[in-house]
């Protein structure tokens, strides 16, 4: 793969990712939610990789922390998740403080089911009582995992390690390895049981990213790792030959989804990396990149997304998912295209 045009990529991404798309759900980057959180999350690790003034992230936190104020659900915590590498770029307090203040709340006061999990809480008008989902260790995990290493706080680390162990314990398919989009605590089962690829990718994804903050400060979980590894192997069995997923990823017969498939990938590239697997997983990671290529449109733009995506009540219901541009979708392919940088 020429570098150069790795580069360009990315950059055609993250221009995109910046222009104004107000009142675009999937891409107005100026709202205090998981869908920009995700963007900031990969836009933070595109300019840490090409040396780059973080300037654009210090700008999106002026502009739109008066709105963190008035939201405090799980899914939200995502933007925060750029605060420590802000924190360190700049020496203001204010970044340190505020990230000690929602860890603290994350840890104390968001709401938990029964086995401990931290529920699923969204800024929507919806309401998923003791339900368990993939996303949350992406969008709360990673965080802990971030300011437990930036104060060397062990009881932020801590806490993120226990989620991911719950998580992969509640989503895991002890037949295939992979995860299931769900788990609903109150009636003990994994609802419509759809092994979504998406739900995949964020744990995916996360695990390594938390694993690589953690990793000096406390001791790994051995059950993580095995859990962890059964997942990658699952994972790439069902792999289609262009090197995407299916957005249910034991449904061939459904569209491959462009964001779940590069956070696998990337997952799968940045374990290979760290020497957790071979070179088979880097070279699937390989193969996503070489797809993703033909997934760009002409302003930059990520193509076939699948839009917000709940459990769903069947899984043919999630091959009616609508396709669209989305700030996760450009986020999730950029942290595939910065492990090429």
């Amino acid at each position: 793969m020429e570098k150069t045009n790795v580069n360009e990529l990315a950059d055609r991404l993250v221009s995109y990712m910046l222009q104004d798309h107000t009142g675009d759900w999937g891409m107005d980057i100026n709202q205090w939610d998981w869908t920009p959180g995700v963007g900031l999350i990969s836009m933070q690790r595109y300019f840490e990789v090409r040396q780059m003034n973080i300037d654009d992230l210090i700008e999106w936190v002026n502009r739109n922390k008066i709105k963190s104020q008035s939201v405090r659900v799980i899914n939200s915590m995502a933007p925060y998740a750029i605060f420590p590498a802000l924190y360190v770029k700049t020496g203001d307090c204010w970044y340190l403080e505020t990230g000690r203040q929602i860890c603290e709340w994350i840890i104390h006061e968001a709401p938990r089911t029964r086995e401990g999990a931290f529920e699923h809480t969204v800024t929507e008008e919806a309401k998923f009582p003791e339900q368990v989902w993939a996303d949350t260790i992406y969008m709360a995990g990673l965080l802990l995992a971030r300011m437990g290493r930036l104060t060397q706080n062990k009881s932020y680390g801590q806490e993120s390690l226990r989620q991911l162990l719950i998580h992969l314990r509640l989503l895991q398919d002890e037949r295939t390895g992979v995860l299931f989009h769900g788990w609903d605590c109150g009636s003990g089962h994994h609802m419509s049981a759809a092994r979504w690829t998406r739900a995949n990718a964020w744990i995916v994804l996360a695990t390594p990213l938390i694993v690589e903050e953690l990793r000096d400060l406390l001791p790994i979980p051995s059950e993580i790792m095995e859990r962890y590894i059964r997942m990658l192997e699952g994972l790439l069995s069902f792999q289609a030959e262009d090197g995407l997923w299916p957005t249910v990823m034991d449904r061939p017969d459904f569209y491959h989804e462009v964001s779940g498939s590069a956070g696998i990938a990337a997952g799968f590239k940045r374990s290979a990396k760290l020497g957790w697997v071979g070179n088979g997983f880097s070279n699937a990671a390989d193969r996503t990149l070489q797809a993703l290529f033909g997934q760009i449109g002409s302003k930059g733009e990520v193509l076939n997304v699948s839009s917000g995506t709940p459990v769903m009540p069947t899984i043919e219901d999630y091959n009616r998912i609508p396709i669209r541009p989305t700030l996760y979708g450009q986020g999730l392919a950029l942290m595939l295209i910065c492990e090429y940088l």
